[in-house]
């Protein structure tokens, strides 16, 4: 059947991408089972294909392959954690040293309001809407990067770990805090103040919450069962 032939490169690209994004957001949490025929219809996409994504999302450490049981979302392991804050740290720290140079005005203009929009999210928006605000300014950030290949690297590294509402935002204050520094990662471009701006990314780039304990396994009965993760709103 049609429906059952293998996705192209670019679609299957697609198709893992979709999944570590809701992973990375908290939709699929960490510790959830993930059953295959609910991923087939939330991503519109055949058994087989989601099958392939997880094992490429298992290749990646975002899903654990569990024998006899199936797939979940890996777990918040310290360590994990802190060897993927510790990539972050030498990857943004080393694009910070290149985006030294001076800024167009445009892309300041664009930056600061996609700093002030995070700001309005954080007043008055869903942990959602602050996510999603979160994601474009750290985004529009990369694209001053002239390495695009070392953007790359810290676009997956930033979605190999739990979203910053998962491990960060729950502690009070932090939320400010990281508005705050999006502002001040735009007036160090500005100024074109490189030292005041790597100081900033590296004081942005915090240590996660501790983790939670992961789920039980599920029943066997239930292993092909609907996941009943959800979108935090």
């Amino acid at each position: 059947m049609a429906d059952e032939l293998p996705a192209s490169p670019p679609e299957a690209r697609a198709l893992e991408t979709a999944i570590a994004r809701d992973i990375h957001a908290g939709v699929l949490a960490p510790g959830s089972w993930l059953k295959q025929i609910a991923l087939q219809e939330r991503y519109g996409r055949s058994r087989g294909d989601v099958r392939r994504a997880l094992d490429k999302l298992v290749a990646q450490r975002l899903v654990q392959q569990v024998r006899n049981f199936g797939y979940r979302v890996r777990g918040l392991e310290d360590s994990w954690l802190d060897e993927l804050r510790q990539v972050r740290l030498i990857l943004e720290t080393a694009a910070a040293a290149l985006m030294s140079g001076p800024v167009d005005r445009a892309d300041l203009a664009r930056l600061r309001e996609l700093a002030e929009t995070f700001s309005q999210a954080v007043a008055h928006g869903t942990i959602l809407q602050q996510n999603e605000a979160n994601l474009a300014f750290h985004n529009g950030l990369l694209e001053l990067c002239p390495n695009r290949e070392l953007a790359r690297m810290i676009a997956e590294t930033r979605m190999r770990m739990p979203a910053a509402p998962l491990t960060q935002w729950s502690q009070p204050g932090w939320i400010e805090e990281s508005a705050r520094h999006h502002h001040a990662m735009v007036d160090a471009l500005e100024a074109g103040d490189q030292q005041a701006f790597a100081s900033v990314v590296r004081a942005h780039i915090r240590a996660p919450q501790r983790p939670q304990p992961l789920a039980a396994p599920p029943a066997r009965e239930r292993r092909r069962s609907v996941t009943d993760a959800s979108s935090a709103d």
